[in-house]
């Protein structure tokens, strides 16, 4: 993962360090994304003949308007992902209130979380927002510490990574295709991924203090 200085993600606190692997186990990381219908919008390779550069076999076709896209809301910890939904429209505090009602306590009962599980998400203000900690604070949900302005060191953002990757080789065909194909390829992405994301959580931390914020190999 490429860390790089901003307000969202997990912030740099010297007792992050300290933690032992069984306490990242007990994080619930969350995070929303977007999924545009035209795929992963990145430099591909291929192996082509001399002088083929335009072979139609060689090339991507566009598309007008990039085909449309979807916002996700998504968590997972340690033992796998949890429920993936859909942002319709403009997302304010309330809204982001009712997506927490309606999957994040699920997503913690699937998952056997168990006490002592912490909620991770960043300092995006609707997360901040008055009726957002209230709510928080009704159903006992304990937050994780996100200093402003800390790299954003979620490992959410692998996972949503693995997500485009996968429906790329689906090729949706149409908004209702990228939905249906994205929610069946996030409940297949492996626990042992997930488990495997939260156990070298400590070395991406330790590998982005000696960069000083800037950007290591996890």
């Amino acid at each position: 993962m490429c860390s790089a200085g901003g307000r969202s993600g997990p912030g740099l606190r010297n007792t992050d360090l300290n933690d032992s692997e069984k306490a990242w186990e007990n994080v619930l990381w969350s995070d929303e994304t977007k999924i545009e219908l035209s795929g992963i919008n990145s430099t591909r390779s291929v192996w082509r003949e001399r002088n083929a550069d335009y072979d139609p076999k060689n090339t991507l076709p566009t598309v007008k308007h990039r085909g449309g896209n979807i916002m996700f809301w998504g968590c997972f910890s340690a033992k796998g992902t949890g429920q993936l939904h859909r942002i319709e429209g403009l997302m304010d505090e309330a809204m982001y209130c009712k997506i927490l009602e309606e999957n994040l306590l699920p997503s913690v009962r699937t998952l056997k979380m168990g006490d002592g599980w912490v909620f991770q998400h960043d300092n995006d203000p609707k997360h901040t927002a008055k009726a957002t900690k209230e709510w928080l604070k009704k159903n006992h949900i304990k937050v994780m510490e996100t200093p402003s302005q800390s790299p954003d060191l979620n490992p959410i953002e692998n996972l949503w990574r693995e997500l485009k990757l996968r429906v790329v080789k689906q090729q949706p065909r149409n908004l209702n295709d990228l939905e249906r194909i994205c929610e069946e390829e996030w409940t297949k992405i492996p626990p042992e991924m997930c488990a495997n994301l939260v156990t070298n959580y400590k070395k991406h931390l330790t590998s982005v203090l000696a960069n000083k914020g800037f950007c290591s190999k996890y």
